[in-house]
């Protein structure tokens, strides 16, 4: 079984591929399986994020190439930017994970979240694609882990990360 602990170095080639939905890419401690079906242990230093293009280093040397895996999500649309704007500030305001571009926005599937932003006026959809949502400007993954402007011992120096889900 392969044993992933590390990044690896810049330009390294991969030789094996590691396809995971966002949620699980966001776990730095993990058993799972290769494209290649072979189990693995990730062991990555707490609190990393693996994105989609990422190269990580196991400990025989093998270079993985990280993939965002195809999930079901919600795509909300409009060529409005104000009210592509109001829906990202209501999702972000509930602590939603989203991929923004142009004229649309993606979130993981939700009827609830999806009922919230048709009724603000955007055509939302069902679509199975990866999922890649913005950082955030902490660096953080922008998903059920957040930043907020408070350290642990209430002292404001720099931002805690924590999450609603014990992760």
């Amino acid at each position: 079984m392969l044993t992933i602990d590390s990044k690896a170095p810049d330009g390294a080639v991969p030789t094996e591929e590691l396809r995971l939905p966002f949620e699980t890419r966001c776990r730095s401690r993990l058993r799972t399986h290769l494209a290649s079906g072979e189990e693995c242990d990730v062991l990555l230093a707490r609190g990393t994020v693996m994105r989609h293009g990422d190269r990580l280093l196991g400990r025989d040397g093998r270079v993985v190439a990280v993939v965002a895996a195809d999930e079901d999500l919600l795509e909300a649309r409009t060529p409005d930017p104000l009210l592509l704007a109001k829906a990202a500030y209501h999702l972000g305001n509930r602590h939603v994970a989203l991929a923004i571009a142009p004229g649309r926005l993606r979130f993981a599937h939700d009827h609830v979240l999806g009922d919230m932003v048709r009724g603000l006026g955007l055509d939302v959809d069902h679509v199975h694609a990866p999922f890649e949502p913005e950082s955030g400007a902490y660096g953080a993954h922008g998903g059920h882990a957040h930043p907020h402007g408070h350290s642990a011992d209430g002292e404001g120096r720099g931002p805690r990360i924590h999450d609603h889900y014990g992760h």
